[in-house]
């Protein structure tokens, strides 16, 4: 399995009105790391011929972040097979390594050509596993 991480520091506009990060910031934290995954990995002409559209979302909100607080995003692929993968995103506190929160995301492998959805070919299933 590769991880793919990213850090990010809590900034004000990250905050809810209890002064820690806002439950809607982690959804989109969980889809940046997917979308930045796949480009940091993927090639231009695969980019090119594919893109995922996100089918189902879970996560599970374990401990507060407030502002200030780095944090290290981790994703990884934990199940690829037909035309969907399940992707993981984990978010830590960097300093104390405590989990926050936990995503398990179902994405579609979607053709740029055809705009629907498309097997996911060996050559993608290799860049994540």
């Amino acid at each position: 399995m590769k991880t793919f991480e990213e850090h990010i520091i809590v900034a004000q506009d990250d905050l809810d009105n209890l002064n820690h990060v806002n439950n809607v910031r982690y959804v989109q934290w969980v889809q940046d790391i997917a979308e930045h995954h796949w480009h940091a990995k993927a090639t231009k002409e695969i980019i090119d011929d594919y893109f995922w559209v996100l089918l189902k979302h879970h996560i599970d909100y374990k401990n507060p972040a407030i502002l200030g607080d780095v944090l290290k995003l981790k994703t990884y692929i934990k199940k690829s097979g037909g035309v969907t993968c399940i992707r993981m995103v984990e978010i830590y506190d960097k300093n104390t390594d405590k989990l926050l929160t936990s995503s398990e995301t179902t994405w579609c492998l979607i053709s740029q050509k055809t705009m629907k959805p498309s097997r996911i070919t060996e050559e993608i299933r290799t860049l994540f596993s």
